[in-house]
Order: structure tokens, then sequence, then C-alpha cells
């Protein structure tokens, strides 16, 4: 059975560099990549129950998503899993189904089990979450919110959201309806809804703007847009906190025999498969979920691997304006 540090010898480095390779520590990219190619090459595998007992860590990332039909969360996890799998750990996936309480078990519940780390996908920082975070003995990072004080993966949710407003106002659109979800999430809620008005503001009078607050799904979303027909609003701009919830909000025009883009405009967030496919092709930004879940699991290993390394660190990433048919 071959051993580390047979595999050592063979990438001509340490075994020490190899078990900070294996543990997602710190190492040059030279290194990084010779010690890669002689474990492609031996087929070595790691002893996982003989390094359990020896240092008390199982290899195990708890993941804790607030849903799971999400193409979103779908994305984060698939990074997530393909970092850690090349680092010999396996996620633990817990959804909350957006119930604070689960959440705080699934953080409880997990440590008991003895995770070595746990990414939390986050909604908002309540006091409850945060006296769990604070009494927890594994390292933690979030995603999708901006915490200071956390280890934090997040999106430029406000730029994002004033881009995409910005580009239906070129459009010549002035009387519009935002339809937003729950400020309780400091991102998708609050900062979505401050682009929204950003970019109004920005563009002077003569703009008419409505706020709406659903949830992510389309069947919320056709719901909230009915209403809004039903009060008399008759929109030439639609605006949406998500992708399903735009999906929602064409079907409730289209019933009402308002043209897309025609009579208005429709644009949501989160580039799912789904808008993809709409008719029309729904235009929308496209936030890199799948680096997200990558760049946190490289810095959760980061943080098992070097204790006094930062643990509030926070990485913005970027996104990307997709402009189809549907505006």
């Amino acid at each position: 059975m071959m051993t580390i540090r047979e595999v050592a010898e063979l990438a001509g480095v340490s075994p020490a560099a190899v078990s900070r390779y294996m543990n997602g520590g710190p190492l040059s990219k030279e290194k990084r990549d010779r010690i890669a190619q002689a474990i492609s090459e031996t087929g070595y595998r790691p002893n996982l129950t003989a390094r359990t007992m020896r240092t008390g860590i199982v290899r195990q990332i708890g993941v804790i998503a607030p849903r799971i039909n999400s193409d979103s969360v779908s994305e984060i996890m698939a990074g997530i899993s393909e970092t850690l799998g090349s680092h010999e750990y396996m996620p633990v996936l817990g959804n909350s189904d957006y119930r604070d309480l689960l959440e705080l078990q699934y953080l409880d519940s997990m440590e008991m089990i003895r995770v070595a780390g746990i990414i939390l996908m986050g909604r908002g920082m309540t006091p409850q979450l945060e006296e769990a975070l604070g009494k927890l003995k594994v390292p933690v990072v979030i995603t999708g919110q901006d915490h200071p004080g956390y280890a934090c993966v997040f999106h430029d949710d406000f730029h994002a959201m004033r881009d995409l407003t910005c580009r239906m106002l070129e459009r010549g659109r002035r009387d519009l309806v935002y339809l937003g979800v729950t400020e309780e999430d400091p991102a998708a809620g609050l900062a979505r809804r401050r682009g929204v008005e950003a970019a109004v503001e920005q563009a002077g009078g003569g703009i008419r703007l409505r706020r709406e607050i659903t949830r992510f799904t389309a069947e919320d979303g056709f719901r909230c847009m009915q209403a809004v027909l039903e009060d008399g609003c008759r929109p030439d701009g639609v605006l949406c906190a998500s992708d399903g919830i735009a999906l929602g909000a064409m079907r409730a025009l289209r019933e009402a025999g308002i043209g897309i883009p025609g009579d208005a405009s429709v644009a949501g967030i989160g580039d799912s498969w789904a808008g993809a496919v709409a008719a029309p092709p729904l235009t929308t930004v496209h936030f890199h979920y799948r680096e997200c879940g990558k760049t946190a699991a490289e810095m959760l290993l980061s943080m098992i691997g070097q204790p006094e390394a930062p643990s509030d660190r926070r990485v913005m990433l970027g996104y990307t304006l997709i402009e189809r048919g549907s505006i």
C-alpha cells in the first residue's frame, strides 16, 4: 500500500508538504501540481480512519443551505464538492428550508459529529445566529452575504441590479414595478432593492416605481404580478429579485394580454436554465455561483490547515449582465 512518504519522494517534496496538500494548506503552485501528479500516478488514498483516530477530526465539511430546489444552490454545491473532493473531504448537506431554528440545529449537530468546518449559505444575521456562530469551535465561511467579522464570499447585488435597471431605462421604460424579497435577506432583499432605486434616482424625474415583496419562486412571482395587475397597474417594465419571480411575472403578463417585450420588459437575476429557454428568453444577471462555492471551500480549507489564518476574510465576486429578448 502506497504511503505518504513514497508519494512525497515521487513528487520530490517533503511528507509535510503532501500533508499540507491533503489538508488544504498553503503550497506553491509548482509543489501542488507535482503532488497532484504523483497522487494521480499512484492512486494514493490516505487511511481516513487512521487519520480520524489520530486527529479527532472527521474529514467532512458541513454545508447548510436555505433550500435545495434552487439553481444557485446547485451551482454553489458543485463548486464546493469539486474543491473538497480534490482534498479528500466530503460535504454533508443540511437544508434549513428558510427556518431559523433548523439552521441553528444544523450548526449544533454538525459540530457534534466533529466536522472539520462549516459553509453556511447565508440569508440574514439574527442575534441567535450570531451567538451560535460565536460559540462554534470549527471555522465557518458564509456565502452570499457580506457579514463583517466573518469569512464571507458574496456577490455585488447592488451594482448588478442597478445596471440591470439602467439597461431597462435605456429601453425607454418609465413605469416600473419591482418584485423584491424580504429585506431580512440583506443581499437579495435590501441591496437589490437599493440598486433599483439608485438607477431610478440617477435617471432623474419622470419615472414611476412601485415596489412589492414576494418570495423567490415562479409561483410567488405569478401571484404577486397578478395582484399588481388586478390593482389597475399596467407597468411597462418589471424588475425581479430572481429569475424565478421573473418567470412567474411573465406568465401573469401574458395571461393578461400584455406582450413581452412589446408592452412590457421583464428582467431577473440568477441566469437560470429556465430563463434561457423561456419565450422570450429572459434578460438577467449571471452571478458566478460555482466560483463562489469553490472560493468558499478553498477559504475554509485554508482556515483548517492554518488555524492562525484570518477568519474574517471577505471576497466579493463580479457579475455579468446577459441581455436577451425580454427587454
